[in-house]
């Protein structure tokens, strides 16, 4: 175990590499990226919250736990329905783990039962971390297990889901999301996108973790993909002050299981507008969501942020103050499965 989870919340399947890998800037790697090389094989300079960035994360936190625990009880009461009390909560990192160890504790206080709760990686393009899959599968059954994350954008972390599962058949590959505006998870709290107050930071809510690397100088065949752990920010950790502000707002009254009432051809077929109209050949630059839109301000080079509105402080606050921060062109947009969504600069254009 490294970072600040706490072992009896989560049990940490990634290789600490602190201090293996040198940091590249926002810039160095973005241009990497599309010239071909792969995320994770570098890792950024982590974002430091400004101080007016941080008040929009507790403004976010003070606005939106509880309907965040809402979204948490009715994941957790879904997957207690599907898997009892032999469930094992497969979260991915970093953003899903936040959300597993509210989904564990919520479980532990309505039904009395102290599930399992892993942390894995999964890497767009490269896959799961099969290492860690199989270091779960000597200790439970695969009919057991259940993936969780946070959100869903475009879907590519489901599709890499689905893929990865062909090699372990007896694992649902379904994710179990708190906002599904993308409607391709197999549970989840809401398909509304709404701000999940996790997103607005990187490591500081995420036990001071860092994002997920692999590279075979650093990582071996027999181990699991890696993580930096950023000791030096440990006066800036609210990992815990997220968890156990959602759960204050936790209720143990029985939640209706949510009903779609769009598509995902829909939601999809937003995306792929959006591509066509601002002429982006690359769908991997365009980046729909709260959540999502959230990653390309701290740690892409955006070049546009659309937005259904411009008065929404409620929702997109955090989203204002950053692209404020960054001198990001803020757009009105009519979007209709998202509130927001990042379009990453092409460098090619540069």
């Amino acid at each position: 175990m490294f970072g600040t989870y706490k072992e009896d919340d989560v049990i940490v399947l990634l290789k600490d590499i602190t201090g293996l890998v040198e940091p590249q800037s926002t810039e160095e790697r973005e241009r990497e990226i599309q010239n071909g090389r792969h995320y994770c094989e570098m890792l950024p300079i982590e974002y430091e919250p400004s101080e007016a960035y941080e008040r929009a994360f507790e403004d976010a936190l003070r606005r939106y736990s509880a309907i965040t625990a809402y979204a948490v009880g009715s994941v957790a009461q879904t997957i207690w329905k599907k898997k009892g009390k032999k469930a094992v909560l497969v979260s991915l990192a970093r953003a899903g783990t936040p959300v597993g160890i509210l989904i564990k504790r919520y479980i532990r206080m309505k039904y009395g039962v102290d599930v399992p709760h892993y942390t894995i990686s999964i890497i767009r393009g490269r896959g799961i971390d099969q290492n860690a899959i199989r270091y779960i599968l000597s200790r439970h059954e695969g009919k057991d297990i259940q993936f969780v994350d946070g959100w869903t954008g475009k879907g590519a972390i489901q599709n890499e889901l689905n893929k990865a599962m062909e090699d372990f058949p007896k694992i649902d590959p379904g994710l179990a999301v708190l906002s599904d505006p993308a409607y391709i998870a197999g549970i989840c709290g809401t398909h509304d996108d709404f701000l999940i107050a996790s997103s607005c930071l990187n490591s500081t809510v995420s036990g001071l973790l860092s994002r997920t690397f692999l590279r075979s100088d650093i990582i071996g065949d027999d181990d699991y993909h890696g993580a930096v752990f950023y000791k030096e920010l440990m006066d800036r950790d609210k990992t815990y002050h997220f968890i156990e502000a959602v759960q204050r707002e936790f209720s143990m009254s029985d939640i209706a299981d949510q009903q779609k009432e769009s598509s995902r051809e829909a939601a999809l077929g937003e995306v792929t507008g959006i591509a066509d109209e601002y002429g982006i050949t690359d769908i991997n630059l365009v980046k729909p969501s709260i959540g999502e839109a959230t990653r390309v301000l701290l740690r892409r080079m955006p070049w546009k942020m659309l937005v259904h509105s411009l008065d929404d402080e409620e929702h997109l606050g955090h989203l204002y103050q950053l692209a404020k921060e960054k001198n990001v062109d803020v757009v009105v947009h009519p979007l209709k499965n998202y509130r927001a969504c990042g379009i990453i600069k092409s460098l090619a254009d540069t």
